[in-house]
């Protein structure tokens, strides 16, 4: 098997650049006023919308504006809360759990330390990064499906795990700008990078696309249709 082949940096500075005029505001879009409720929002937007949770926290933070609040709550009282965000019982014990850990490890206060942070209960690499980059303005890479497709799509990154894949982007650009490409790789995959059906003839980064100029959009379509026409053989079930 071939060898990837690894992406010119002046090619990655040109899309970097693409990617910071067409997004130059790129910090999350979930609603907060502390690292703290930035952590909780964090961790119930799994498998959810940022606005899904940006109309669940107002309420949640009302009544439990602080971790030692929240490590006191009842979890059937959250669960009521968080319910619209799915996986509700999850969630509602992830976030019990956390502000347990915060109130017994670091005295209700959020540590600015990767290391710090994933000892807490329900807080992996990935949040751990969101919560550096947006509230502490840490440089950290935080790859999330977004930031996985598209820097595959790109040639940046070949492996398959988001640790791999986040010291792969690391390793194309300086710290600094390791906040902001997170962010707009987030961006770029919700408004055009899309998983089922990638926008590329309206994207502006197809000329130093690997996805592109080797007919990916073609090829996702194609599978489409193979899966159109396998449904429209498939014999009816028998009831019994």
């Amino acid at each position: 098997m071939a060898k990837p082949t690894q992406p010119n940096k002046d090619t990655v500075l040109r899309v970097y650049k693409a990617l910071a005029k067409a997004y130059p505001d790129p910090r999350t879009e979930l609603t907060y006023e502390s690292p703290f409720q930035l952590l909780i929002a964090v961790i119930l937007s799994a498998q959810c919308t940022d606005e899904r949770v940006n109309k669940t926290t107002p309420a949640l933070f009302a009544r439990y504006p602080t971790a030692r609040e929240l490590s006191k709550a009842h979890q059937a009282d959250v669960e009521k809360l968080v319910h619209s965000c799915g996986f509700y019982r999850a969630k509602a014990k992830a976030i019990i759990s956390t502000s347990k850990d915060l109130v017994e490890k670091f005295d209700g206060e959020i540590p600015g330390d990767l290391d710090k942070l994933t000892t807490l209960a329900g807080v992996g690499r990935k949040t751990a990064s969101v919560i550096l980059n947006q509230a502490f303005d840490v440089p950290a890479i935080a790859v999330d499906t977004h930031v996985k497709r598209v820097s595959q799509r790109l040639g940046w990154a070949h492996t398959q795990t988001p640790e791999k894949i986040e010291f792969e982007l690391r390793a194309l650009l300086p710290p600094k700008l390791w906040g902001k490409v997170n962010g707009m790789l987030i961006l770029h995959g919700r408004r055009l990078c899309k998983a089922r059906k990638p926008l590329c003839e309206d994207c502006f980064l197809r000329e130093d696309c690997v996805f592109f100029q080797q007919g990916g959009e073609k090829k996702i379509e194609k599978k489409k249709g193979a899966s159109t026409k396998r449904l429209a053989g498939t014999a009816p079930r028998r009831h019994a």
